[in-house]
């Protein structure tokens, strides 16, 4: 038996809180490392002891192997646990801990080396009678042999990095004209993110549902799975929400597909905590194929959790003890079901483009659930931010994970519903509204899943116009009783005590709204009271609002108005109090007066925004050529030149955010001016390029 007294959490975000959590459960001391832009994260909090790593790039930090050894010498810790992403599939990692006789909470790294490469993994487990895609597989493969074998494997095909996961490098090609270009981006993107651009090609199986399986493997020979999970629901290979079980599998597939996953994990004499994941056909679940095998803690772990009962952490650390596993196949039962979402820091409204910027407000739903098991409270939250974090570009956008779990399907996704309908998030853009717009599809709730599904819904999704009492809330939410806001009012010479008026001109997304108030005495001074009207602009945006609150439904329509009588109370927390027409709700108001913009929260949901200004370069013809960055981010490509003549359409600078490259086109026709080179750091908004007309 191997001694585990203190542990070194190698890693970061809510999954750094989340393997701590466990540690000291068990009694076993905890070591945060961090990096400059993490000094005061909640990780660094919860855990015993905290160790610097270095600059906020991750290679300088969390990345860099001999600090983290180093941390781990300093701090006497007995074991190291990774977590997931940066080096917790890393051979060479496992390997320099190994030589330094610290334990590695984690598989053998000739497991890691196995797997980790996509070609052996398919070598190793067909062997082993696992079913594996057509495809072609083999070390060194060129594009020329790609393109060459594409035929015969049958497009649609689908090019995959040997290394890596996450989806990164990933292309699905369906017109073979196509598969050059798509070859040299996946090439790319594979060098960059794991520093090995190797691909091999499969064949793309239709209607395909990503199923995976849980396994738990001790260095005694014992192995048993833990059940599966259903990740269907993506965009761009990128999880969104996750559950357990899968309604697609019945107990005879279940039971085989646990099998194959058990022997994938014999195959490279594995141990720990990994899962085996696999593409099945919606339209012959029967037939199942082998993936890859991720060997370590998945993101989407804690579903497993909530049907089993075993908390995998705990489970990781007594196998990297030496101790056997407690349970049989047998013993492993799934009770109820679970659902997760992951709460990302990106914009659906924008093209899922990632976000970022300082938490002003943050609160989760009413009754959190702790523990790995099923209790009473509502939701299981794993969080790695708080209000006041700041969100930047140099890591994985996912903020937080929101976990339920019900007696059956439908209860469980009617829970996760409520549980982000309670969440409050400001400051920063996310995807909650988008998740809870999923839920609510009849295909989802259907079970009717596929690994497309999220890009064909998405065609039909817009953020959520924002209700009129939020427009209300925006409008007056930031007076103090004593002073006018002129950024949000056209009134002049407001004061409290006689009738005035205060009107807002306000942006959302496209839409545009006018909130007009006349503001009443009040025999309450620490109430304001008002006679609003809330007027959508004719011929904004779809989804307008119509009169009483309720939605259009996408429709272009004249101006739509509602009135209310309204009464403001401010109250201790910050928040104030808006009695509509008798309906009283609690919103969040939060302001950022440099940038014009205010966040509103409510129980109808969350909204940024903007007080509309006349633009003095509205109309600017030279600023028709900008090319402007959508988001914070590092530049990673520049395949224009200043000088060159170029079409609308071509591209100009690539920029890469949160694991995701974003290319920039040329605006118009003419003469192009290229302000960065690659390796540059880029802020939203910054002017990245220049395209000039051409002289007439």
């Amino acid at each position: 038996m191997k001694t585990i007294r203190k542990v070194l959490v190698a890693n970061r975000g809510e999954i750094a809180v989340r393997v701590i959590e466990t540690l000291h459960r068990m009694g076993i001391e905890s070591v945060a490392v961090y990096s400059d832009a993490d000094a005061t994260a909640p990780h660094v909090r919860a855990a015993g002891e905290a160790v610097r790593l270095g600059p906020a790039a991750a290679t300088q930090s969390y990345l860099d192997i001999e600090k983290v050894i180093a941390a781990a010498r300093a701090t006497g810790a007995d074991a190291v646990h990774p977590g997931y992403g940066f080096l917790s599939e890393n051979q060479s990692f496992a390997s320099a801990l190994a030589e330094s006789g610290i334990v590695f909470i984690g598989p053998p790294s000739s497991a890691i080396a196995t797997m980790g490469d996509k070609i052996t993994a398919r070598d190793a487990v067909t062997a082993r009678g696992v079913p594996v895609v057509p495809g072609l597989s083999r070390p060194g493969l060129t594009d020329e042999d790609l393109i060459a074998a594409a035929p015969d494997i049958g497009f649609p095909v689908l090019i995959k990095p040997s290394a890596g996961g996450g989806g990164k490098g990933m292309h699905r090609v369906t017109d073979p004209a196509e598969l050059p270009a798509a070859l040299v981006t996946a090439r790319r993107e594979a060098g960059a993110a794991f520093g090995d651009d190797s691909l091999f090609l499969e064949h793309f199986v239709l209607t395909p549902r990503h199923i995976e399986v849980q396994v738990l493997a001790d260095e005694h020979g014992n192995v048993v799975h833990l059940g599966e999970r259903e990740c269907s629901l993506q965009r761009r290979h990128q999880k969104v929400i996750e559950e357990a079980p899968s309604a697609l599998l019945d107990e005879a597939t279940r039971s085989r597909i646990g099998q194959a996953a058990c022997d994938a994990a014999r195959s490279v004499g594995y141990t720990g905590a990994g899962t085996v994941e696999f593409i099945v056909s919606a339209r012959s679940p029967e037939d199942f194929f082998f993936m890859e095998m991720n060997t370590r803690l998945q993101v989407e772990h804690p579903v497993t959790e909530m049907v089993t009962g075993y908390d995998l952490v705990e489970q990781q650390v007594r196998i990297a003890r030496g101790e056997q596993l407690a349970f049989s196949q047998d013993d492993v039962t799934l009770t109820g079901h679970s659902i997760e979402a992951r709460v990302y820091a990106e914009d659906p409204a924008q093209g899922f483009l990632p976000t970022g910027g300082r938490i002003t407000d943050l609160k989760w739903v009413a009754r959190p659930i702790r523990s790995a098991a099923p209790a009473s409270g509502l939701a299981r939250i794993d969080s790695g931010v708080e209000a006041g974090s700041v969100v930047g570009s140099d890591y994985d956008p996912m903020l937080a994970k929101v976990i339920v779990h019900g007696a059956d399907r439908a209860e469980a996704i009617d829970k996760l519903d409520e549980a982000l309908a309670q969440t409050r998030l400001t400051g920063v853009v996310t995807n909650i509204d988008f998740c809870r717009f999923v839920l609510g599809q009849d295909a989802v709730r259907a079970g009717e899943l596929d690994t497309e599904l999220l890009d064909r819904l998405v065609v039909d999704y817009a953020a959520p116009a924002p209700s009129p009492q939020a427009l209300v809330a925006a409008s007056l939410g930031g007076l103090d009783l004593g002073t006018a806001d002129d950024l949000w009012s056209s009134a002049h010479g407001f004061r409290i005590g006689t009738p005035s008026p205060f009107v807002s001109r306000l942006a959302v997304d496209a839409r545009h709204y006018t909130v007009s108030s006349v503001l009443r005495p009040s025999a309450d001074a620490s109430s304001l009271a008002a006679d609003v009207t809330v007027e959508s602009v004719a011929g904004e945006a779809s989804d307008g609002q119509a009169k009483g609150g309720e939605a259009k439904g996408g429709e272009e329509s004249e101006t739509q108005t509602w009135q209310a009588p309204v009464r403001m109370t401010p109250l201790p927390d910050g928040s104030i109090a808006l009695a509509c027409d008798g309906v009283r709700q609690r919103w969040v108001v939060r302001t950022d007066r440099a940038a014009g913009i205010r966040w509103v929260a409510g129980d109808a949901g969350t909204w940024l925004v903007h007080a509309i200004r006349a633009l003095a370069d509205a109309e600017d013809e030279d600023a028709v050529g900008d090319v402007t960055s959508p988001m914070p981010g590092t530049v990673v490509a520049v395949p224009g030149n200043s000088g060159d003549t170029v079409a609308a359409g071509e591209p100009l600078v690539v920029v890469e955010a949160m694991k995701m490259e974003h290319t920039l086109k040329a605006p118009i026709d003419g003469v192009a001016r290229i302000d960065v080179k690659p390796g540059d750091k880029v802020s939203s908004a910054q002017l990245l390029a220049h395209v000039a007309p051409p002289e007439s």
